[in-house]
């Protein structure tokens, strides 16, 4: 036997702490919850090396109830909330200086760079792959035709055909038995700030060896130059 619910059934943190029997402030202002949260992230307050690694503490603790855990723990680390305390509002004091040097015309501009400029990056991954590339091996680039992109090609460094993939389609590619077209396969990704990771090329043909090789050899050349 089983009960599925029609409607998922949603425990708030609110109605946790009355089921608990554990009082703690919850009136805080509009927004204030977002920005401590924040702060706490940008000064890592609460990073195990100042409050402990709470997934292991509340195993150890020996009481099962509110109280006796609350009393457990600043037993054992009895200055860690006001270190923590003190490092958040250390980084409010810092958001604050920083709010109060805002203007429309800076809100303006990272809303530009946001909607226009991020955008535009996001969507157009292959140019600064080829470019960054090309200027490594003293080479000129282009991107694909119309004609070419229809066979897989996203651009050209001299002779040579680029196909550039995101790391997922690697998967796919396995599962549908594609085969990417070109000379090399460049295989990226990108980080929480969309920052292009190159993570690896690929030869797809004799001509796809000598390029990754002339790549080899350009990276061995900066790291000589950097050594000296």
């Amino acid at each position: 036997m089983e009960l599925i619910f029609d409607e998922e059934i949603v425990l708030k943190i609110d109605e946790i702490k009355k089921l608990l029997k554990i009082e703690s402030e919850s009136d805080f202002p509009k927004y204030a919850m977002p920005l401590i949260n924040l702060a706490n992230r940008f000064s890592q307050a609460t990073r195990p090396k100042i409050v402990g690694k709470m997934s292991e503490l509340i195993k150890e603790c020996p009481y099962r109830d509110f109280e006796g855990w609350k009393k457990w723990y600043l037993s054992r680390y009895p200055t860690a909330i006001e270190e923590a305390t003190d490092k958040i509002m250390n980084m409010l004091e810092n958001f604050k200086s920083v709010i109060e040097g805002l203007d429309r015309d800076k809100v303006r501009k990272w809303v530009e760079d946001l909607v226009l400029v991020k955008t535009y990056i996001g969507l157009r991954v292959q140019e600064p792959i080829l470019s960054f590339f090309a200027r490594r091996l003293n080479m000129k680039y282009r991107l694909a035709e119309p004609e070419e992109e229809s066979r897989g090609i996203d651009g050209f460094i001299d002779e040579y055909a680029i196909s550039i993939k995101p790391k997922t389609y690697e998967e796919k590619e396995k599962i549908a038995r594609e085969i990417p077209s070109g000379d090399v396969v460049i295989y990226y990704d990108k980080d929480k700030e969309n920052n292009i990771v190159i993570l690896k090329i690929e030869s797809l043909s004799r001509k796809g060896n000598v390029l990754i090789k002339k790549i080899k050899e350009s990276f061995k050349a900066s790291a000589k130059d950097n050594s000296i």
